[in-house]
């Protein structure tokens, strides 16, 4: 979050929206353009778009806000409301939506599954007993990594609403399609009128960020694919160099070096090089020019890249051959 910015509130809208076909790039253009206008209202912190995925059909958008006073000015909009009449011709049906507001901050998930049930006043106690023998039960499927249960924001959100997260699509296709999960909503029948979305983000937290840059949107594709060729030529070059004492068998040498260069990925390369090398390129502040962000991001792409080749070609021809 940005420094010195309160968020003991901080607020989150989930909006799912099925595109008609052959619509999606220009509905993606769009959606783009819209959380550019987000980014200009008081107390954005970010947006994310993720497309439609074999578990999720629709298309679904992230906003984050500081606080729900500001979720709800930006969502009641003016500014908003007639970009949802231009973008009108690229849907196929009505939006869904969910609010959640939260003292803390989420963390980067790989796979997180947004649950919403209306609950009659009279019945929340029976649904919270009801939802713990659902947490009790996922929570013993592989790649589970926690839930969090929100109640209804006034003026906002009606529903309770459940985020549970896995670690990847195919552990949560587990759960999903589980009879043990069918034999828990049977014994809640009286809360299965419910809608889900699933958010992939498939990096995890190779691309987490503190401080001002979070208030920007996430990385492109191209960016995020650029940025990883930054951290993994040194890494996996490094390895080799590292493991070809050993001489391993080439099958063998791969298998550890995958391996190894993923773990350094995670918890070196990428959170103490990569971040904070091109940060205010992966995730520029809401105002910057994207001219001077793209020239500055590309040149230092550029720049690392060239570094590094010239380090391992003066490694690896002229100082030491490789045995």
């Amino acid at each position: 979050m940005s420094a010195g910015r309160n968020v003991a509130a901080a607020a989150t809208a989930i909006i799912g929206q099925k595109v008609l076909p052959g619509m999606e790039r220009e509905f993606e253009t769009w959606q783009e353009n819209l959380n550019a206008a987000a980014a200009r209202y008081p107390g954005f912190l970010g947006a994310e778009i993720s497309p439609p995925t074999p578990l999720q059909s629709d298309w679904v958008v992230v906003y984050r806000f500081d606080s729900v006073a500001h979720l709800q000015a930006w969502i009641n909009s003016r500014t908003r409301q007639t970009y949802l009449d231009v973008g009108a011709r690229y849907f196929d049906g009505p939006a869904t939506q969910q609010v959640v507001s939260s003292g803390t901050r989420s963390p980067d998930p790989l796979v997180t599954v947004v649950v919403t049930h209306r609950v009659p006043p009279d019945q929340v106690d029976d649904f919270l007993d009801w939802q713990q023998r659902m947490v009790q039960e996922e929570s013993k499927f592989e790649g589970f990594r926690g839930t969090e249960l929100f109640r209804p924001v006034e003026g906002l959100q009606e529903e309770w609403t459940t985020l549970y997260r896995y670690d990847s699509a195919e552990h949560l296709d587990a759960w999903l399609t589980s009879p043990q999960r069918r034999e828990i909503l049977a014994e809640g029948e009286k809360f299965s009128a419910y809608r889900l979305h699933t958010i992939d983000n498939s990096f995890g937290s190779w691309f987490a960020f503190d401080g001002a840059g979070e208030e920007a949107p996430p990385p492109s594709e191209t960016r995020t694919s650029l940025a990883i060729w930054v951290g993994l030529y040194p890494t996996v070059v490094l390895l080799t160099l590292a493991l070809s004492p050993l001489h391993l068998p080439l099958w063998i040498g791969l298998l550890v070096g995958n391996l190894l260069s993923s773990l350094l990925m995670s918890f070196l390369t990428m959170p103490y090089y990569v971040n904070p090398l091109l940060g205010r390129w992966l995730r520029p502040p809401p105002h910057e020019p994207a001219s001077r962000t793209n020239l500055r991001g590309l040149c230092i792409v550029a720049g690392a890249m060239a570094f590094w080749a010239l380090v391992f070609y003066l490694v690896t021809v002229r100082w030491w051959t490789l045995p």
